[in-house]
């Protein structure tokens, strides 16, 4: 009892500050804060509806990057942990009750696919449903079947997929992936407005793209050769593009060499080599490649300093990574398994000045837990 009067105490306190002061303190946090103190009573929920205070805040939390990883205990609970490189905690998100508006399976397997903005796209496995789900609004839907039909969780790839929310605050989004029919890559857009999907067959042949202006999506991963295709105007067929290492040496090099692991998206490819250490392995080396798209091949950008490479270099046993290329920084997290234990290592990459910086991350306390999707997002807002 005292505990409650403390905590109606505080909070009567905290409103009783000048409104500035109050709107200076949460503008210094984090969203999932906001939304928390958006609850505690009608004046800061009055305060944090008020159209200039919504402005303000989106304007600030849509320049954060977000990383999300999702994990599920066993018939237990579903927890989606965000970190924001603005911020130095994760936050706990518990989507279970949202899931369960559309998934009526106690036992059912959903899988985190991808995020961006406040629209998160999971997959159901026995349903071979994507369901989208926005945190802030509540909204929960199912995507009707694309034209390929039902899928299963494991016919989706990250580097294959892309969810590009409205500009506009109407909650509306696209989803983009690229498949292979027939041996010609295929690219399916869903469009949640009209609830409609539409289709285009990728082209050979040169485009005129700007590296801003279009999307790559991978429609076959091999470290030999890629097939990509590159996504501009919708007035533009998407252009199927192969890139490959510059020479045979390198070819060789990337395709012989059973040391070393790839993880691609939006034009990029990370390679990691590894050594072995007993019976684990250890990052030795991170280099990223670009396509060049003057030569439609894989262009050398940069590698991770041997000095950050050293010190997450810590014995694995499993890992797998998630890249992401966005306004002049390449992001690239990798999630080590390894006797149970999860370690995640988060780097950027800034373009412009060539510096890679290494997040620093707390414990996400993954032990024990089932690993079912990890994406990077932004421009999670109010509204």
């Amino acid at each position: 009892m005292d505990e409650y009067h403390s905590s109606d105490t505080n909070a009567l306190g905290f409103c009783l500050l000048p409104s500035e002061l109050i709107q200076s303190i949460l503008f210094s946090l984090a969203l999932p804060e906001i939304l928390r103190m958006k609850l505690v009573n009608k004046f800061l929920s009055y305060l944090i509806s008020d159209k200039d205070f919504i402005r303000q805040c989106n304007l600030r939390s849509r320049s954060a990057t977000w990383l999300f990883v999702y994990k599920k205990r066993w018939r237990r609970d579903a927890i989606l942990h965000g970190f924001s490189d603005q911020s130095n905690r994760w936050f706990k998100i518990c989507i279970e009750d949202l899931i369960k508006q559309v998934v009526f399976y106690p036992d059912e397997d959903i899988y985190l696919l991808t995020a961006s903005g406040n629209i998160f796209l999971f997959a159901s496995n026995s349903q071979k449903a994507v369901i989208a789900v926005n945190l802030v609004s509540k909204a929960v839907k199912k995507i009707p079947p694309c034209p390929l039909g039902p899928r299963g969780t494991s016919s989706w790839r990250r580097s294959g997929m892309k969810l590009v929310p409205e500009s506009s605050d109407s909650g509306h989004f696209r989803f983009l992936f690229v498949e292979l029919v027939g041996n010609s890559p295929v690219v399916f857009e869903y469009n949640s407005e009209t609830e409609k999907w539409q289709c285009r067959e990728a082209r050979e042949g040169k485009g005129n793209f700007a590296g801003n202006d279009c999307m790559f999506l991978n429609a076959h991963n091999a470290p030999q050769e890629s097939l990509v295709v590159a996504i501009g105007s919708e007035y533009i067929p998407p252009l199927i593009l192969r890139p490959r290492f510059g020479n045979r040496e390198q070819q060789a090099s990337w395709v012989n060499v059973n040391d070393r692991r790839h993880v691609y998206g939006d034009g990029h490819v990370m390679i990691m080599r590894s050594r072995d250490q007993r019976r684990a392995k250890v990052l030795c080396s991170i280099e990223v490649w670009g396509i060049s798209l003057r030569s439609g091949n894989w262009e050398y950008v940069s590698n991770v300093p041997s000095e950050i490479v050293e010190q997450i270099g810590k014995p694995y046993g499993v890992m797998i990574g998630c890249l992401e290329a966005r306004n002049g920084r390449i992001r690239v997290v990798l999630m080590s398994n390894y006797e149970g234990s999860w370690d995640i290592i988060w780097l950027t990459y800034h373009q412009q000045s060539g510096v890679w910086n290494w997040v620093l991350l707390p414990d996400c306390k993954m032990k024990g837990a089932n690993l079912a999707g990890i994406t990077f997002s932004s421009g999670l807002s109010l509204t």
